[in-house]
Order: C-alpha cells, then sequence, then structure tokens
C-alpha cells in the first residue's frame, strides 16, 4: 500500500509537467495525473511527462469529466467513436508512464430528465470501456462523485450484475459531500478499491490537507486494510486549501507515518 500525491492538487499552481518535479521534491513516490486539457492527451505530451516524472511511480490517470467521459455512454455512435478515440490516447498516456488504472466519473448527472438509472444499459457500456481499458494494461475505476454517475451508495451494486470486478476509486471528500458515509461506500466497494482520494476537513467545514482537521484517518486506514486494500492512497485538495507546498509534506510524513501503525 503507497501513500502519494494527486497533481490535481496542484491545479492552478503549476502544470503538470511542472507538478511532477515538485512531487519529485518533496519524495511523493507514488501519484495520480490529472490529465485536464485536450493538448495533454497527446503522445507528445506523454513523452514530456514521462520524462519529468523521475522516481516518480504513476499509479493511475484521470481527465476533465465533461471533455469526453459522457459520451462514451452516450446514445449517438459517433459521439461514442470518437470519445473512444480520445480515451485511447490517454490509455495510451497511462501505458507509456506505467500507470495501472484510470479514474473514471462517467455521467455527469447535470440533466434533469435524463434517465440515470437504466443499470443493465450503463453496466453493459461500463463493461465495453473496461474491457477496451484492459487492452493498454489498466484497469477502470468508478469514482464515488456527488455530482457524478457514481454519486449516492447502491448505484455500484445496481451496475455489478452487469459489470462484474469493477475497480473503484474511494473519493472521501465526495462521499462527504454526498451525504453518504464513506463507511457505506467502503461496505459496497470492499475489495474492488484500487485507488482512495484523500483530503480533510477542519472544525468550520473548510476543506484542508490530511493532518490539518478533525477527519478520523486512523479509522478510515483501519477499515481499508479489513477489505483487503492493496492500492495508492493520494492527496487529492484543491489549490486554497493549503498556502505552501512544503504543507503537502507536512501531510505525507503524517499519513506516513500513521500508516506504518496500522498496515
Amino acid at each position: 500500500m503507497e501513500i502519494g500525491v494527486s497533481t490535481a492538487s496542484l491545479f492552478k499552481r503549476k502544470y503538470n509537467e511542472d507538478a511532477l518535479t515538485v512531487l519529485n521534491e518533496i519524495d511523493a513516490r507514488v501519484c495520480e495525473i490529472f490529465l485536464c486539457t485536450y493538448q495533454e492527451y497527446t503522445p507528445e505530451f506523454a513523452k514530456l511527462l514521462l520524462e519529468r516524472k523521475g522516481n516518480l511511480k504513476v499509479h493511475s490517470i484521470h481527465t476533465l469529466n465533461t471533455h469526453f467521459e459522457p459520451q462514451l455512454f452516450g446514445a449517438s455512435p459517433r459521439a461514442v467513436e470518437d470519445a473512444y478515440k480520445i480515451m485511447e490516447n490517454c490509455l495510451n498516456t497511462a501505458k507509456t508512464l506505467g500507470a495501472t488504472n484510470y479514474t473514471l466519473h462517467g455521467i455527469a448527472r447535470f440533466k434533469r430528465n435524463a434517465k440515470y438509472n437504466n443499470y443493465p444499459d450503463i453496466g453493459a457500456k461500463m463493461l465495453k470501456l473496461k474491457d477496451f481499458c484492459k487492452k493498454f494494461g489498466v484497469d477502470l475505476c468508478l469514482e464515488n462523485v456527488e455530482w457524478a454517475y457514481y454519486n449516492h451508495v447502491g448505484f455500484l451494486n445496481d451496475i455489478r450484475p452487469y459489470c462484474p470486478n469493477l475497480k473503484t476509486c474511494l473519493d472521501i471528500k465526495q462521499a462527504r459531500i454526498s451525504t453518504y458515509d464513506y463507511k457505506d461506500y467502503i461496505e459496497e466497494m470492499g475489495s474492488s478499491i484500487n485507488t482512495v482520494h484523500l483530503s480533510d476537513i477542519n472544525s468550520v467545514g473548510k476543506i484542508c490537507l490530511p493532518g490539518k482537521g478533525n477527519f478520523d484517518f486512523e479509522d478510515l486506514f483501519k477499515r481499508l486494510k479489513g477489505v483487503g486494500f492493496d492500492g495508492a492512497m493520494l492527496i487529492e485538495s484543491y489549490y486554497e486549501d493549503y498556502k505552501e507546498i512544503s504543507e503537502l509534506k507536512d501531510s505525507l510524513d503524517y499519513l506516513r507515518n500513521l500508516k506504518e501503525k496500522i498496515f
């Protein structure tokens, strides 16, 4: 089990290629790379990231949801075809960097009259996408996100009959925003969890870096150990959640010390 940082924590501070340099400097060791522009979905950019990653292990990649992920589940064959082409570029980037996980949001729940509970259809399309990812040595990991497909406990179980063995990404911040207890997500996800996004929250409800708030990470770690978790836990906070990059290093030290006591 590894603890590192998502480049999303450096969004609006550093571009991805420079973020990798920073993460090396603070001994992040493992990371998730959040590709967030079409310019970054190219072989040329993948090569640049490879040159910059140094000793970092790239556990997973993430992309900007609205760019193409909803179209992967769309009804228009042309739109689906285009989305898969972009997805292929991203998976080639993952392969270049040695990443073995893709963090997926899927459909964004923006349209009020859309059908988000057609589980056979969603599951069949998820299975197709999961199998496509496997061709690149990548596990598809569905993340719980308040405004996306997996925004409530029970959704995963509803699609599992149609897409068995789907891997998952647990985001404790998103669980809190969705008003579902992260413990219930862990119970549903179980051994499927490959990735965990970590953040903290202080006494006035503001998101902050792990170790700076009052979230019970010891309980989280024990519950993850209980389901056999052996993936990567990655700090994913927003740019306004801290002042100095050195604070990321402090959080890493805090989490790693706790990890040694529990795992």
